[in-house]
């Protein structure tokens, strides 16, 4: 059982069918995820309890196959290398873990987004109701709070009714993040199950505890759950929250365009979040169909001049009289750093500081008319940001949750450590944490402009490419 942390290249010279005698499958690349037993010899494992839960006797094959795996990439050439896939994540026939002994703790950090909550509920119930774990801690305040805040004893019962709620009950924080101190903690405690939930940056420091974690040789799981409203995570299809995100931004959408529409030369100006990825901007224009104008940080753009956004404007105000512009928070930047002193302070999450884009196109594009001085326009800008994050998950977004939470249990039973869960073309897997968040993996996930998906933006709101 025991699992390599390197990924596993195997070829394989069999045919792929008898139509095809020449097509081969090879190339085949397994990213596996550390076990346990890498580094603990001798482990003890025990009968999945699930095989005894009168809720699961009616599902044919439930325990996943350990030779299970799914492709990053699912359109491939006949001819092509079948190329990365992921273990797939599921319950396992045995487990490292003997549900008594078990003593878990979970911890919610960085910004807020919808469905904390409900991946909390899911995670103790899973842990509770599937394999009888009746020891579960969460940590209060972020990364800090394994060294520095109180715990709170989480049962069923505690968070029966806490995915109706915004926010995490847990508390959230950026910073605090010191390797030494947390598995101190842990260690100290006795806990043997960490979940971790939060972006990008959480997961890269979710995985410097594993690895100190692996390097005392203790037997601890070691657990990410990806949360960012943003979608920019590499390899996994999305996120906890991006549903509701993408929904939400639907109401602000909603607003410029009535605002936008009730007025001579109207135009509605929202902000959504997306300081390195465009992909709720992108969305919610689709969604929305009453966007004129998406503008994201992958895609530039500039303001004067033949092509320019400006005469975008004018022009659509003079076809139909009102318009819709979404922005994302970290477009335009280089514009913005061109006429403005660049701000260089971070804040406490480690990222740089921006200067509002939003305020900023809505000067420009008030200051461009005032020019003309023969055309009035009448703009209003939206905000929504903390609107978004701080609403409950919608039911796409809590039926996700559950799955990634279950999911994360599974993982963690079955001894598998220092990972991500996540969904590949709709199947959750695990995915090692130097995969989707490590030094190999600097570039989030970003909208690709030469991709099908912003074509179809670009034929939805006749925008130019700029």
């Amino acid at each position: 059982m025991a699992k390599s942390n390197s990924a596993v290249t195997v070829s394989n010279n069999n045919m792929l069918d008898s139509a095809t005698p020449h097509a081969t499958v090879s190339g085949f690349v397994l990213e596996d995820v550390p076990h346990l037993s890498d580094y603990i010899p001798d482990l003890p494992t025990y009968p999945d309890p699930l095989q005894d839960n009168p809720s699961y006797s009616v599902v044919k094959q439930y325990f996943v196959h350990v030779d299970d795996t799914v492709a990053q990439q699912i359109v491939v050439h006949k001819n092509s290398p079948r190329g990365i896939h992921f273990r797939r994540a599921g319950p396992a026939q045995k487990v490292y873990f003997d549900s008594e002994e078990v003593h878990a703790c979970i911890v919610t950090c960085g910004g807020l987004c919808p469905g904390l909550n409900t991946v909390i509920r899911e995670i103790v119930c899973g842990l509770y109701h599937m394999y009888g774990v009746h020891k579960v801690l969460g940590i209060q305040g972020g990364y800090r709070g394994f060294y520095s805040r109180n715990t709170v004893p989480l049962t069923p019962k505690v968070v029966n009714d806490i995915h109706k709620r915004g926010g995490t009950i847990l508390g959230t924080s950026y910073g605090g993040h010191d390797t030494s101190r947390i598995v101190d903690s842990i260690q100290d405690r006795g806990i043997n199950q960490v979940y971790i939930l939060g972006g990008y940056e959480t997961q890269k420091e979710a995985a410097m505890i594993f690895e100190e974690i692996r390097r005392r040789g203790m037997k601890v799981a070691v657990v990410g759950i990806p949360k960012t409203i943003d979608n920019d995570i590499p390899v996994i299809d999305k996120s906890i929250g991006f549903d509701t995100a993408v929904e939400e931004a639907q109401r602000a959408i909603n607003s410029a365009h009535v605002e936008a529409e009730s007025n001579e030369n109207g135009i509605g100006l929202v902000k959504l979040m997306g300081r390195y990825s465009g992909c709720i901007a992108m969305y919610a224009t689709l969604a929305s169909r009453d966007v004129d104008c998406c503008l994201i940080p992958e895609s530039h753009f500039y303001l004067e001049g033949p092509g320019g956004l400006l005469e975008f404007i004018e022009k659509r105000l003079k076809e139909q009289g009102h318009m819709v512009i979404v922005i994302a928070e970290g477009a335009g930047l280089e514009l913005i750093s061109n006429n403005l002193s660049v701000m260089t302070k971070q804040d406490v999450s480690a990222d740089k500081l921006l200067h509002d884009v939003g305020l900023w196109l809505s000067q420009k594009i008030k200051d461009h008319f005032a020019k003309l001085q023969k055309m009035t326009i009448n703009l209003k800008y939206i905000d929504p940001t903390y609107m978004i994050r701080a609403i409950p998950s919608n039911a796409s977004d809590n039926v996700f949750c559950t799955l990634l939470a279950q999911s994360a249990v599974h993982g963690a039973m079955a001894g598998y450590t220092g990972f991500t869960v996540g969904p590949v073309n709709g199947r959750n897997c695990y995915i090692p944490f130097h995969v989707s968040s490590g030094d190999s993996c600097q570039i989030k996930k970003r909208v690709v402009i030469t991709d099908r998906m912003w074509a179809r933006l670009l034929a939805s709101t006749h925008q130019p490419s700029f």
